[in-house]
């Protein structure tokens, strides 16, 4: 079982940056296909980006590309997401889940386990 903590959420001015990490402990986060999915109030959780095992294929939904970077440092037991060009729309509670599974998917339900979640808040 792993435990997933999340970070580097807070304030930021619409155009700005910010880099959310996940820190795992318990198993290493190479077991797992990491994701980052967020959750506005009154909405449902929706997938923002995934990566493979080795780090070597990430997806995103389109919202999103082009402005934000999933990476993982297995020596690290981190998963990271780099924000740039922050919108009012993207502000949410952004959750860290890792998956058991062998193939990627978007879907929040087949996720095995969750961290705690951290507010990003874009103002505009």
């Amino acid at each position: 079982q792993v435990q997933l903590v999340e970070s580097g959420g807070g304030l930021v001015q619409a155009g700005g940056s910010l880099r959310l990490s996940c820190a795992a402990s318990g198993r290493s986060v190479t077991s797992y296909i990491m994701g980052w999915f967020r959750q506005a109030p009154g909405k449902e959780r929706e997938f923002v980006a995934g990566i493979n095992r080795r780090g070597d294929s990430a997806y995103y939904t389109d919202s999103v590309k082009g402005r934000f970077t999933i990476s993982r440092d297995n020596a690290k037991n981190t998963v990271y997401l780099q924000m740039n060009s922050l919108k009012f729309e993207d502000t949410a509670v952004y959750y860290c889940a890792a998956d058991l599974g062998v193939v990627f998917t978007r879907a929040p339900s087949r996720y095995d386990y969750w961290g705690q979640g951290t507010q990003v808040t874009v103002s505009s």
